[in-house]
């Protein structure tokens, strides 16, 4: 993981995706701040980024996947960055996608993608705060038979998802802490700016 593509990912989740104010998350819960992600996931040096940082990340954790995805929506950007900056190195990494709810047509699958029956998968989040969308891609991939190695956040909250995960057997890694976010904004760093 360079240092440069790491300040650089910093910078643009800063810019793009750390709001102040008063918002109610999806767990209920009130905060001062609000990570949008997908605001840099989607954006193209994001996705550039992210899955430099990514891979990079995975390869520190000693995790060697043959697939990597996560619940739908906010995982799959984080996925597909990935398995993109494996294939521009030469390694086979297939991404897939998590539904929410069984398709009703068509095959009925739950999970798209390049997912094979016994795969050693890496399961992605854009932000973790409880754990509950990693929780559900991780039950939905083993009722498929995957193999879960463990969850790659883009954002951890520090709300507790690291501690749930690890309660299920599972390590999370993120590429960076709420903390570390808020720190770099309060440190003056931009943020908030448009462009």
């Amino acid at each position: 993981m360079t240092n440069d593509d790491r300040k650089h990912l910093r910078a643009v989740l800063l810019e793009r995706s750390l709001r102040r104010g008063d918002f109610t998350l999806a767990s209920g819960a009130r905060s001062t701040y609000y990570v949008d992600a997908r605001t840099t996931t989607m954006s193209g040096i994001g996705q550039v980024l992210i899955g430099r940082l990514g891979l990079a990340a995975m390869d520190q954790a000693g995790w060697r996947p043959r697939a990597i995805g996560g619940l739908t929506l906010g995982a799959d950007p984080v996925a597909y960055a990935i398995a993109h900056a494996a294939t521009l190195e030469g390694r086979q990494l297939d991404a897939f996608t998590v539904r929410k709810q069984p398709k009703v047509h068509g095959t009925g699958r739950r999970i798209e993608g390049g997912l094979e029956a016994g795969a050693s998968v890496v399961v992605t989040e854009d932000v973790v705060t409880t754990g509950g969308s990693a929780l559900q891609a991780i039950e939905a991939l083993a009722e498929a038979g995957a193999s879960v190695l463990g969850v790659l956040a883009v954002v951890d909250r520090e709300q507790g998802g690291r501690e749930r995960l690890q309660e299920a057997g599972y390590t999370l890694v993120s590429l960076f802490s709420a903390s570390e976010l808020l720190a770099s904004q309060d440190d003056g760093e931009p943020a908030n700016r448009t462009g």
